[in-house]
């Protein structure tokens, strides 16, 4: 049953799929590489869905790393069950999901022709989520834990203080505080939740303790930091976990000026790329897409987008080059004329 936009009959829907996963067997939630709290909280919510509707146990599999230190404190404050994709016998599993991610997309660890049975995603529509059987692709919402929220919802499922912080702190930190692609039922997905987290638990979140290689990497994010017109890019060279590098965009983004930002960063042997936008005329998953067509994949909609290419050579020089090939691709996307750029830090 494939559906895009919002559901008229979502009571009906989420039946009709309840009944065919619960004649099933096994149950695997699959998550995009290093997940973010959307992709995280969706899962929690959707597990605690099959387990209520089904009587069945989803096991939630995840590949690449959690580094950023928020996501950390959530998977573990939360007790969020994750594990590793590559402990996973993907044949076990009659039912296959996959949120905040699609088939063929290149951010997720699902072998390519991999069956897929639910996809559940807030990005635009991808080719290869057509052959799914239950297809539900909603672009137009801020975020995934919203169209799990409205499933939770419509099933008449109470929502515990520890899902609720979940689903609302992954609303919050999609749409920074409703401020970035929100829509009405991100809102009011949002303000039902607020009451319902727990605010110690929330605070441990967005407030946790930082190590020393995320200051590192901020300073050289803003060391290597240029400027040219309203447009900044930087790399952050070698960095411990992929999320800082769309930390840093959020970051420099905000930056008087400037309204589109390309950053960088080097980790076990792959190119992370993240674009972040002010303008209302770009399309950031395109920018991306177009960006690194023919070196790796990316994915994303209007105001952001992340990417990356791997088996990258990570010698100095190599990085410098490679980098020198993304920012040549992106500013002529954009119709920048190369000059001599400013440094961010003098």
């Amino acid at each position: 049953m494939a559906l895009n936009g919002r559901l008229p009959d979502l009571k009906g829907y989420t039946d009709a799929l309840l009944n065919w996963v619960g004649g099933r067997g096994k149950i695997l939630i699959v998550v995009h590489d290093n997940p973010d709290p959307d992709a995280l909280a969706s899962a929690m919510a959707l597990r605690h869905l099959f387990a209520v509707r089904t009587n069945r146990e989803a096991i939630i599999a995840f590949s690449g790393m959690i580094g950023r230190s928020e996501n950390l404190a959530m998977a573990k404050n939360l007790q969020i069950p994750l594990t590793p994709f590559q402990l996973i016998e993907l044949k076990a599993f009659p039912v296959v999901c996959l949120l905040d991610s699609q088939p063929g997309t290149g951010n997720n660890a699902l072998p390519p022709g991999a069956r897929v049975d639910l996809v559940i995603d807030h990005h635009p529509m991808r080719e290869g989520s057509a052959t799914c059987k239950w297809i539900d692709i909603r672009p137009d919402y801020g975020a995934t834990s919203t169209i799990l929220y409205e499933y939770l919802r419509v099933q008449g499922i109470s929502i515990g203080t520890k899902l609720a912080t979940a689903l609302f702190y992954a609303i919050k930190s999609e749409t920074q505080d409703l401020g970035r692609e929100a829509k009405r039922p991100d809102r009011e997905a949002y303000l039902t939740l607020f009451p319902l987290a727990n605010k110690v638990l929330l605070n441990s979140i967005v407030r946790p303790r930082l190590p020393r290689e995320y200051f590192a990497a901020l300073h050289s994010g803003l060391r290597h930091a240029r400027i040219y017109g309203n447009v900044l890019v930087a790399s952050l060279k070698h960095v411990q976990f992929p999320e800082v590098v769309a930390e840093f965009a959020d970051l420099v983004v905000r930056l008087e000026g400037v309204e589109t930002a390309l950053c960088m960063g080097h980790v076990n042997r792959q190119m992370i790329l993240s674009i972040r936008t002010e303008s209302q005329e770009l399309n950031a998953g395109e920018l991306l897409r177009t960006v690194v067509d023919g070196y790796g994949s990316a994915g994303g909609h209007g105001m952001m987008a992340g990417g990356k290419l791997n088996e990258t050579d990570e010698s100095d020089e190599a990085m410098t080059a490679t980098e020198g090939l993304m920012i040549r691709r992106f500013l002529e996307y954009l119709g920048v004329v190369q000059g001599e750029p400013e440094c961010l830090i003098p």
